[in-house]
C-alpha cells in the first residue's frame, strides 16, 4: 500500500519539475530577454552618470582640501609672525 506522505512527496516534486520547466520556458524566452537587454542598459547608463558624479564630487574635493591646507598655511605663518613681535617687543600684540 502507498502511504500518503509518499504521495504526496512525489506530487511535490513533480509540481516542482513542472514549476521549474515552465520557469526556464519563461526566462528564456524573446520577451524575457529583451526586458533582460533594457535592464542592463539602464543599469549601464547609471554607472555612468555614478562615475561623472564621483568625478565631479572627487574633484570639489580636492579643491576644498587644497584651500583649507592653504589657510591653515597662512594661519600658521601669521601665528608665527605673531610670536616674532611678540619676542621682540616683549608684549602681546594681537
Amino acid at each position: 500500500m502507498i502511504n500518503s506522505s509518499c504521495v504526496k512527496k512525489a506530487g511535490l516534486f513533480l509540481g516542482g519539475v513542472l514549476f521549474g520547466t515552465a520557469g526556464i520556458k519563461l526566462l528564456s524566452s524573446k520577451d524575457a530577454k529583451k526586458a533582460y537587454v533594457h535592464c542592463t542598459a539602464a543599469v549601464l547608463r547609471a554607472k555612468d552618470y555614478l562615475m561623472k558624479t564621483s568625478t565631479i564630487v572627487q574633484e570639489n574635493m580636492e579643491d576644498i582640501l587644497a584651500e583649507a591646507e592653504a589657510i591653515n598655511e597662512a594661519r600658521s605663518e601669521a601665528e608665527e609672525a605673531a610670536e616674532v613681535a611678540e619676542d621682540e617687543t616683549g608684549e602681546v600684540t594681537e
